[in-house]
């Protein structure tokens, strides 16, 4: 099959769904989801929205303390961007029909989470993504130019080198242009061709590059995979962000997060002895930025032995923790904890790529026609780490200003109708799925051991060394193989976790969420120690209301 639309859309998270309820005005809109179109990242994101709303908090605090949690590598003038935004595209979101919490005087109940300075996490009790995916798909259902193809898999972007063009696509990125893309119907073995004026890469992240994950099992990092095949920049995969807290329940994947907000609402980290530890780690205690509390979460476990830390809640009142964090008491209670008595059982888990593929202000990549947003993009906002509850905002803004770029030039776009269709020559076999999923475990682990919280030279050695024998061994089956999404899913990985590693290897230096004891960081603590922040930032007057 081969079909024409103006705007294609890869990934139906909130990303993917915000641009395309903006450019559908301007044409026709395909998303292709590779699950149920409400199966996303951003279902699962219990915490909130960041965003300034009322004072004291302004937009130069909120600036500082993503600076200040990013280790000073973010791109200043994107993070002005992002946040001097903030408060337009909730209000957007929340005119769209998504409800947040509110006190009893009418103004929105804002959370602070680690990292945060002031109050401003905009929350449904602790189910937030769920509310803005149901607000956003609602949307999207009754809008005539918005097709949905769910349960359908991107195999490729189109670009030059599927076409026979005088192109070096091996040394040349700067006069690449995107397509479209083929898309496999899994039910029916069909692979399509999709042309599009525009495509958006929406696809989220990789987490389940990592044995232990608190990703949905649809993260397998397809668009960062597909641009990066597509000779497309990419950039910081090195800043992997574990979240601190996951529930630990060994035998459940993808493992269930426990919310930064929670900490933030008084819950205080302790050892399995109910001893707090993290003050010996840095001054802000439970709510330091998300890093500084994985690694020193992982340090106390390898200096005690414990498969887990503890999560304290039962000082707060009962009462008012079951109402804010009704999902969290339900689940721990399903397994045997009450939280309002028994400490939480806590471990980090791969959560959040930083980098991904390379984007400017617009959501633009080094591919002409191609943008990208969300996870599986990397803007300069987040730096060496994300502070909680940028995530969702950095979605809205960027596909907000991708649609604007996708817009003003989409008139100028041709379709170009030489594109072949998919070439499944030689692809006939279906071989044993254990060579899949043996491979997939074997990778998982040597991430997990070797590339994750703590690295060394050693370590990420080891785990190239080790990739490159799955590599070799998938590519062999993938070329000779019908198509599945599982296969497909375990190519794209493999290339995922390349890009770790590499990346990993030529930073030589501790920064953020990158951590090699060949390299460790000097001083008592070097993220508050930079000249950015000893420098006394006078905030501007802000035409907010106060809390």
């Amino acid at each position: 099959m081969r079909k024409k639309v103006d705007f294609l859309v890869i990934g139906s998270g909130i990303a993917g769904l915000i641009f395309a309820l903006k450019v559908a005005p301007k044409g026709k809109v395909c998303i292709i989801t590779k699950s149920n179109a409400e199966e996303t990242a951003t279902k699962y994101a219990q915490g909130g929205i960041a965003a300034v709303m009322y004072t004291p908090d302004t937009y130069e605090k909120h600036i500082k303390d993503t600076i200040i949690a990013g280790d000073n590598l973010n791109k200043e003038d994107i993070v002005r961007i992002t946040i001097t935004e903030s408060t337009d595209r909730v209000k957007e979101l929340i005119e769209w029909g998504a409800s947040f919490d509110k006190k009893e005087s009418g103004k929105y109940d804002l959370a602070k989470e680690g990292g945060h300075s002031e109050h401003r996490v905009l929350h449904y009790k602790d189910s937030t993504g769920m509310e803005i995916e149901r607000t956003l798909l609602s949307r999207i259902s009754e809008h005539p130019n918005i097709e949905v193809l769910e349960n359908h898999f991107t195999l490729d972007i189109i670009t030059q080198h599927h076409m026979d063009m005088d192109i070096d696509i091996n040394r040349r990125t700067d006069n690449i242009s995107c397509y479209g893309a083929y898309v496999l119907n899994p039910q029916t073995d069909e692979i399509h061709t999709i042309l599009a004026r525009t495509t958006l890469i929406a696809t989220g992240g990789a987490g389940n590059v990592y044995n232990t994950t608190t990703n949905p099992v649809i993260a397998t990092g397809d668009g960062i995979a597909m641009a990066y095949r597509a000779k497309a920049l990419v950039e910081n995969m090195e800043f992997i962000q574990f979240h601190p807290t996951s529930l630990y329940h060994p035998d459940e994947k993808p493992s269930f997060l426990i919310t930064e907000a929670l900490r933030g609402f008084g819950a205080i980290l302790k050892t399995k002895n109910g001893e707090e530890f993290m003050h010996r780690y840095d001054k802000r205690g439970s709510l330091a930025p998300r890093d500084i509390v994985a690694r020193a979460i992982d340090n106390e476990m390898k200096l005690s032995g414990d498969d887990y830390v503890g999560l304290d809640c039962r000082h707060l009142n009962e009462n008012d923790l079951i109402k804010h964090f009704p999902r969290i008491y339900a689940k721990c209670l399903s397994i045997g904890i009450d939280i309002s008595k028994e400490m939480i059982p806590v471990v980090p888990a791969a959560h959040y790529v930083c980098g991904g593929i390379k984007v400017d202000e617009y959501s633009r990549t080094s591919i002409f026609n191609l943008y990208a947003s969300g996870e599986c993009a990397s803007t300069g906002l987040h730096g060496a780490n994300r502070l909680a509850s940028n995530s969702l905002l950095e979605s809205a803004v960027f596909s907000h200003r991708a649609s604007i770029d996708a817009i003003r030039k989409i008139e100028d776009i041709d379709y170009c109708e030489t594109i072949p269709d998919w070439n499944a020559e030689g692809m006939v076999l279906n071989e044993e799925m254990i060579l899949i999923t043996q491979s997939l475990k074997e990778l998982q682990m040597i991430m997990t051991n070797y590339v994750g919280i703590v690295r060394s030279n050693l370590r990420l050695k080891r785990a190239l060394d080790r990739l490159e024998i799955i590599y070799r061994e998938t590519e062999d089956l993938y070329n000779k193989s019908i198509l599945t999404s599982i296969i497909c899913e375990l190519r794209n990985l493999i290339n995922v976790a390349y890009l770790i590693i590499k990346m990993a290897m030529q930073r030589k230096e501790s920064r953020g969420l990158h951590y090699s004891i060949d390299y460790p960081k000097t001083g008592d603590d070097i993220i508050l120690n930079t000249d950015y922040y000893k420098e006394t930032m006078a905030d501007k007057k802000s035409p907010l209301p106060e809390a």
